[in-house]
């Protein structure tokens, strides 16, 4: 088939090409380059439909047609391509497609609340994000689904191409200040890897969850997971990336875990402090790694808030804390 036959023609300027299945090819995206971080990621997928071949990039939402794929890669391949499609008779002109993503239907059978387990409490996910977490007051916040990789592609068509084995997962949203979800988190419940799976539905809007109940002008604290942060009053969770928000520099306290041999979290806290931010250096006699597993343990929020609070510093104080804190 030409298509193909192209594909391979440009595979060479495709960085970690490779075939996955009859009509699916995987490589990291030549629009946005991928992931910068990590070098081995690919995001970037030609798959056909209807005998048509179409580009997708599940970093940056880039979609296009196979011919637009081809001339972005080399205009004179992309040419040599057109001829060859018009000398085979299928020169019809495919548009572009239109990458949405569907709505998000709360509670119903592929999506339902976690307090709909309130009924089955042997279940797995009730008694881990109920019971063990201690998460009563909050499991309204929580979802579960029963098919994660296929729920996720009813709303992200082809997001992951190759389901071996799907599991349930518990859902978090993160919603924006209007209450409308631009991301989520899929937590397993079992042996399942990796632990989290965060997905964005706006690519333009940052992992921070919470945002929906933040009050800017009160004091701000931001931790590392979504359910730590459940603990604590006004606070929200940067999952997954970079956690220094300018905007909130004032009346922010940034809360890590207690993670004292962790080396890339300590470089984090050393980032932060040089730039004047407020931090919590947890004291040497806390052993509990972090908010959640210290509320498991036995202390109240308002204890956590208060350890917190007694244990946060800036400036100076924080390079000598940091230092008494860190065993790297």
């Amino acid at each position: 088939m030409i298509d193909v036959q192209y594909l391979y023609n440009i595979s060479p300027r495709l960085d970690r090409f490779k075939k996955k299945s009859r009509n699916l090819f995987n490589f990291r995206c030549p629009y946005c380059g991928d992931s910068q971080k990590n070098k081995s990621k690919a995001r970037g997928f030609v798959y056909a439909v209807k005998n048509e071949y179409f580009y997708k990039c599940h970093n940056c939402s880039k979609g296009t047609t196979l011919g637009k794929l081809i001339e972005h890669i080399d205009p004179q391949i992309y040419k040599q391509y057109v001829i060859e499609k018009y000398k085979s008779g299928n020169n019809n002109t495919v548009q572009e497609p239109e990458f949405k993503f569907e709505p998000v239907k709360f509670d119903d059978k592929a999506l339902q609340e976690l307090t709909r387990l309130d009924k089955i409490p042997n279940h797995p996910a009730y008694q881990m994000f109920v019971e063990k977490r201690h998460l009563k007051e909050h499991h309204k916040k929580l979802y579960v689904t029963w098919h994660f990789y296929t729920w996720v592609n009813s709303i992200i068509p082809n997001k992951f191409p190759v389901i071996k084995e799907d599991h349930p997962r518990v859902i978090i949203p993160f919603l924006d200040v209007d209450n409308k979800m631009f991301a989520f988190q899929g937590r397993a419940f079992g042996d399942e890897q990796p632990k989290y799976i965060t997905i964005k539905l706006d690519e333009k809007k940052r992992r921070i969850y919470g945002l929906d109940k933040l009050d800017v002008n009160k004091k701000t604290y931001i931790t590392e997971g979504p359910i730590d942060s459940l603990f604590l009053p006004n606070a929200i969770a940067v999952a997954g990336s970079d956690l220094e928000i300018p905007k909130l520099k004032k009346h922010a306290v940034y809360v890590f875990d207690n993670e004292p041999r962790n080396e890339e979290i300590i470089k984090k806290m050393q980032r932060l402090i040089e730039k004047n931010y407020n931090i919590c250096i947890w004291p040497k006699s806390l052993k509990h790694k972090d908010i959640n597993d210290m509320v498991i343990a036995g202390m109240t929020p308002a204890e956590v808030q208060g350890i917190i609070d007694s244990n946060t510093f800036s400036r100076l104080s924080a390079y000598q804390q940091l230092n008494n804190f860190k065993e790297v």
